[in-house]
């Protein structure tokens, strides 16, 4: 997925953007508006993320010019504006989503992909039982299990479990599993997934080996 970010403010730009190429997405960033239609110009992205409160032209303004240019890129709204009118006319002048400051990255990761999803006429059917090899989660019980014998998770470690049952094989930074489980406010110096990941093998028994560490990249689930 190609993705244009228009924020202003530099920690919260990096902390985005640092979260969004985490998930194997390409992002773009843009100061500010003249910026991001510049670039719009040159390429297509697959959705716009948009900061409100920004220098010169305003992402409201910004917003009103790609829809009367013609531009059905997808807009995602991040803003602090919180007011109830603010969010109505950012959703009259052609946003498609709107997101208020602060907010949950897990949130933010599922709004994108659903707008790429929209946008692109493409729905995946939810699955109730995620499974690899003999470890599986039951979603609606909420119940883990390794061949067929429960398991006793706590909400973390099946949050955990959850998020590398949903796409074996493949690479979760450490920064990518903290914004999910724990949210974008949790200290992203602290080794707390490193000691659930851990409690995880343990639990896993013979098959803990599975959940492997990728060295300078996090860590997955082997789906073999």
């Amino acid at each position: 997925m190609n993705l244009l970010l228009v924020e202003d403010e530099v920690r919260v730009a990096d902390f985005i953007l640092r979260g969004l190429r985490a998930e194997g997405w390409m992002v773009t960033h843009a100061p500010e508006a003249e910026a991001a239609l510049d670039l719009m110009d040159q390429q297509r992205f697959d959705v716009l993320v948009l900061d409100l409160m920004l220098p010169g032209l305003t992402g409201k303004e910004l917003c009103r010019k790609l829809r009367a240019r013609g531009d059905h890129t997808p807009i995602l709204i991040l803003s602090a504006l919180d007011a109830l009118d603010e969010r109505v006319e950012g959703l009259r002048i052609g946003a498609d989503d709107y997101m208020v400051k602060p907010f949950e990255f897990d949130e933010l990761i599922a709004r994108i992909e659903a707008l790429a999803r929209r946008s692109s006429r493409f729905a995946e059917a939810p699955e109730a039982v995620l499974q690899a090899g003999a470890i599986a989660l039951d979603l609606e019980a909420l119940e883990a299990s390794v061949d067929g014998t429960p398991l006793e998770l706590t909400v973390k470690e099946r949050e955990i479990l959850k998020l590398f049952l949903s796409k074996p094989g493949r690479v979760y930074s450490r920064e990518r599993i903290l914004n999910t489980v724990w949210g974008a406010s949790e200290d992203p110096l602290t080794n707390v997934v490193d000691v659930y990941v851990g409690r995880l093998r343990r639990k896993l028994g013979g098959h803990g080996r599975r959940l492997q560490t990728v060295r300078g990249a996090g860590y997955r689930l082997s789906d073999k």
